[in-house]
């Protein structure tokens, strides 16, 4: 997605007029503009004809270079303190403008020259509500210029409002002038004070939404600022100090301990811990030592290091981090749509209705000045900030939070989206389980201890390559245990190992193995059976003629697992474990982790196919490493990767969870659901506002409820609009997106109906046979069940996704019973 800068746009009306025009430019397949950021991401179509359509629509653009410097200042509130400026001057000449118009209401008393000549009186009020307008002038400047291109925005409304209300008043002030003596009873349908009013009051609201909207990006600034400004490169021995921004490839940088780190590399001298939370969330100092990785951003705390620089600049892990956050804020949310298309017509359909509402009063029999404050009320009332901020703001508070807390959204999508799924799908090895088999249990036999089987263990599989013997060699280290030097090693692949130690054969595997080498008993049988049950691994030990015991290998579950599955449970999601492993190893690892269904024996090319089958259910979400299972990620709805540290550009995922913690696609999900009510929350309120609003302004509740509109109120009512809207998503930031006390079940919808086969075959006399088949079609990867009937011949085949009926076929003539037919069960 190319990346441009836009210029000039001040309302959702600009961006929904920036948008259709690029749109419309041939090979553009879509374009999101961001109001927030002032930018825009467009996909497809030629760069020059982008900017020259943009041109054409009256704003200015410029392409965002790949090496662009992302720079915090980028970010930072420059337009409060130009309103607040604004604002200041306003409000005095406003004063003394009020005082001249209203003062005699409240009994203060007017120079008598006022009271001699109400001529002289009105013309101060023009004077003063000119010079306001003056001040204001940029509203005049982006309206008028909207009119010219034929896009009318919000300042269209408000210059409308407030020019009219003083081109009306200059008229009457010219008719005081012509009859002096109908002065006094003229200077009554002055409506200078409005048109100075508006004005004020529209750039007090201005003020606070720019402040409010300038909170929204404060955890993007604060991701900016991680990053250094210099870097000390070494040449030659010596050490000089150079921008971050001349650092290459290949080139060596030093860091003392208290300093930031620069760019991404790898260390070549020295030894250091290494705070890495702002990237992480870890807390906890990692040590480096030559040959470990380092990104920008992290913190040196104890030594001195030398290391090669290898990502700069924008290749950066923390530039992407940034490049994530920024472009969740550069796309829509499916939501949004609605609102966009109101905006694009919102102004040209507020001034009709304005024209409308002036043509309808004085059709009526009311005077011009009624009439024309209805239709200005109407104008300056009406707020399409309020429709067009309603997402935006909530996606880039959203993504902020998520940002600190380690989860990135790559799109508005993902965020919005992630929330609304019915299923979780994890995977085993990794994301339930920690991915690496530790020592669980030791039986040591024939007057072995722990200890001196751990050690003949360690050396038989001191040479081995599988990863079962790294847990053995692991457990050994951990405690403290020497192991000697074997000689003659011998691994029978997929059987065991064999070696020599002291004149003794050693030989060390699975059961089958060992019994073919010594005699195992009943008992420690039925204890191994026990262990497998439990979903470890029991590997044999024994030499010549004696067996020395049993050590229990698993992959463990992650301390958080379960919790995590309880927390997505209480939250009405159906959790799944999906894995390649077999149905024994899976149901225990399962059951420990109380997820609610297991899919086992599943190939990586299955696994997308399973995740197909669970859509069938209901919106899914796929929770994996990012690597192997890219297509599963790709096939979901939504796709989690887990633990992905500083590698977070992982192109299947569409949510990338930096810490390898499981909780926090809990704690995404719960952001999500957050975001979305924000969402729904603001849009109800901008169009509830409007609706109510715009009748209110046009008098139709004066005949009614006897309520009348003042123009100045109804640009009260427009300042604080945007203003509310904003301040309702920085709520978000409170969000406690791990606290699980406000949970609600979400309602899974109505199940696709199942995919079922029926197959007719032939051979079964029994139940032993009505087990048998069952048992070779459930063993098929994507069988659920198998219900097999003797009498009538027939196996009904529940299925998790589509398999092919010859792999049915061949699996149950294994085992000699002939099928004649396989057909769908509608």
């Amino acid at each position: 997605m190319k990346q441009f800068d836009v210029r000039g746009m001040h309302c959702a009306a600009c961006s929904a007029r920036v948008e259709k025009a690029v749109n419309a430019v041939p090979g553009v397949e879509s374009c999101a503009v961001s109001l927030l950021t002032n930018s825009m991401g467009v996909e497809g179509g030629d760069e020059k004809a982008i900017i020259a359509a943009v041109e054409k629509a009256g704003y200015a653009a410029n392409v965002k270079g790949a090496q662009a410097k992302q720079e915090e200042s980028a970010l930072r509130d420059t337009e409060t303190p130009k309103m607040k400026k604004r604002l200041w001057w306003s409000v005095g000449f406003l004063a003394v403008l009020m005082y001249l118009s209203m003062g005699h209401m409240l009994g203060l008393p007017l120079p008598h020259v006022f009271h001699q000549y109400p001529a002289a009186l009105a013309l101060s009020q023009m004077i003063l509500a000119a010079i306001v307008m003056v001040i204001n002038q940029k509203f005049f400047i982006s309206g008028f210029q909207g009119i010219a291109n034929r896009a009318p925005n919000m300042d269209t409304l408000v210059a409308l409002g407030s020019g009219a209300a003083f081109v009306y008043s200059a008229a009457v002030l010219y008719q005081m002038l012509l009859q002096p003596e109908k002065a006094p009873e003229l200077i009554h349908g002055l409506y200078f004070e409005s048109a100075a009013m508006i004005l004020t009051l529209i750039t007090v609201g201005k003020m606070l939404e720019a402040r409010s909207k300038g909170k929204t990006t404060s955890a993007l600034q604060s991701l900016m600022r991680l990053a250094p400004k210099t870097a000390c490169r070494v040449v030659d021995g010596k050490e000089e100090t150079v921008p971050v921004d001349n650092v290459r490839p290949g080139d060596l940088i030093a860091v003392r301990p208290g300093e930031q780190i620069p760019v991404d590399g790898v260390i070549l001298e020295g030894h250091t811990a290494v705070n890495e939370a702002a990237l992480t969330g870890e807390s906890i100092p990692v040590d480096k030592e030559a040959g470990s990785p380092v990104s920008a951003g992290t913190m040196n705390q104890e030594g001195y290091i030398l290391f090669r620089a290898e990502k700069v600049g924008q290749d950066t892990a923390l530039s992407g981090i940034i490049r994530m956050v920024e472009g969740a804020a550069a796309t829509k949310a499916p939501i949004a749509k609605i609102a966009d298309k109101v905006s694009g017509i919102f102004v040209p359909v507020v001034i009709g209705i304005a024209l409308i509402t002036i043509a309808v009063w004085l059709l009526l029999g009311k005077e011009i000045g009624f009439a024309l404050a209805r239709g200005i009320s109407v104008l300056v009332i009406s707020c399409p900030c309020a429709l067009g901020l309603a997402t935006p703001v909530a996606i880039m508070v959203g993504s902020g939070v998520g940002a600190k807390n380690c989860i990135l959204f790559k799109t508005a999508v993902s965020l919005e989206e992630t929330g609304k799924s019915h299923i979780v799908v994890l995977d085993k090895t990794g994301t339930l389980t920690t991915g690496t088999p530790v020592v669980t249990d030791m039986l040591p036999l024939n007057g072995e201890s722990e200890e001196s089987l751990l050690s003949l263990a360690a050396a038989l599989e001191k040479k081995s390559e599988h990863p079962l013997a790294k847990a053995i060699l692991a457990e050994a280290e951990k405690r403290c245990i020497a192991f000697p030097d074997t000689e003659n090693f011998t691994a029978l692949p997929g059987n065991g190992l064999t070696a020599e130690l002291g004149g003794e054969t050693l030989f060390g595997g699975k059961m089958a193995f060992m019994e073919q080498q010594v005699k195992v008993s009943p008992a420690v049988k039925k204890q191994a059976n026990q262990l497998a049950q439990q979903g470890k691994t029991p590997l044999f030990f024994g030499k010549e003629n004696a067996l020395l015991g049993v050590i229990a290998v698993a992959d463990t579950l992650k301390e958080d697992s379960a919790d995590a599955v309880r927390e997505m449970q209480g939250m009405g999601l159906k959790v799944v474990m999906l894995t390649g492993d077999n149905e024994l190893t899976a149901n225990a690892v399962g059951r420990q982790a109380g997820v609610d269904e297991v899919i086992a024996g599943v190939l990586p090319e299955g696994k997308e196919k399973a995740v197909r089958a669970l859509k069938r259910q209901g919106k899914v979400i796929m929770v994996g490493d990012g690597v192997n299972d890219a297509p599963a990620l790709t096939a979901a709805d939504m796709g989690i990767a887990i633990g992905a540290g500083t590698d977070v550009a992982l192109d299947a995922a569409d949510v990338v969870l930096m810490k390898n913690r499981l909780t926090d696609v809990s704690a995404a999900i719960r952001l999500s659901r957050q975001v979305l009510k924000n969402i729904k929350q603001n849009l109800f309120w901008a169009f509830f506002y409007n609706v109510i609003g715009i009748p209110l302004a046009a008098g139709a509740f004066i005949s009614l409820l006897g309520w009348e509109m003042n123009p100045m109120y109804g640009a009260a009512a427009m300042s604080l609009s945007s203003f509310f809207v904003v301040s309702n998503a920085l709520r978000l930031n409170l969000v406690r997106i791990h606290d699980t006390s406000r949970d609600k079940k979400q309602k899974m919808p109505d199940p696709a109906p199942a995919i079922r086969r029926v197959m007719h075959l032939e051979g079964m006399m029994c139940g032993h046979c009505e087990a048998t088949v069952k048992k070779a079609l459930e063993s098929v990867p994507g069988v659920r069940e198998a219900t097999v009937n003797h009498e009538n011949g027939t196996a009904l085949i529940e299925l998790h996704f589509d398999v092919p009926d010859a792999a049915l076929i061949a699996a149950v003539e294994k085992e000699e019973y002939p099928v004649l037919s396989v057909e769908k069960d509608e």
